[in-house]
Formats: C-alpha cells, structure tokens, sequence
C-alpha cells in the first residue's frame, strides 16, 4: 500500500521563501541557467476590507533553497519589488516576461 503524505510532512525542501507549503498558489515554473524560478499567486485576504490586489510571488531556487526575488500584484500602477540583488538585475525584464505568461497560461500539473 503506498503512504501519502500532507505538504507539511514534506520537510523544508518544498517551502516558498515565506515558508508556506510550494503546492498554494503554485502557477509554474521555469529556468534559466542554474536558476529555477517558481511563481506563486498569493489571493487578497478576504477577511479585510476593501480586499486588496492579488500578489504574486516570485521565488528562486539555485541549489540552496528557495529566496524570494520578486513580488507584484495584479494591479497595473503596482510596480515589481524585488528583493536584494535582483533589483536592477539585466534578467528583470525577462523573469517579469516569463512570470506573465504563466500567469496567463499556468500550468495544469
């Protein structure tokens, strides 16, 4: 008989970099070079008013865990705010690129 297991027995090595299980809001991911980036949706809390953007989380794994590189929200004016050395970064343009296809297309697996 095989043994399932819940996402918070899976130990750390299926965390996003705020901790919460990598199956919530999981999109897609991609990768370039050693990179892999993993986006996430993060729904408004709907317990508050108004119910704020849908924020979208951007994590990036290299081999040593996963970091967050990036967060924005569904709303136009909202610019990106990535974190520590990926601000200014010559791959933004082209993470941001990906990002949006998934988020337009997510993958079904």
């Amino acid at each position: 008989m095989a043994k399932t297991m819940a996402a918070s027995d899976e130990g750390p090595y299926n965390l996003r970099s705020d901790g919460e299980p990598g199956i919530h809001g999981h999109l897609g991911w991609f990768r370039r070079g050693p990179a892999v980036f993993s986006v996430y949706e993060i729904p408004p809390d709907r317990g508050r008013y108004p119910n704020g953007p849908t924020i979208y989380l951007i994590d990036v794994n290299d081999g040593a865990g996963a970091r967050e590189c990036c967060r924005f929200t569904d709303d136009p004016e909202d610019p990106p705010i990535w974190n520590g050395a990926w601000n200014n970064d010559e791959w933004c343009p082209w993470i941001l690129k990906r990002t949006r296809a998934l988020i337009a297309n997510p993958d079904k697996d």
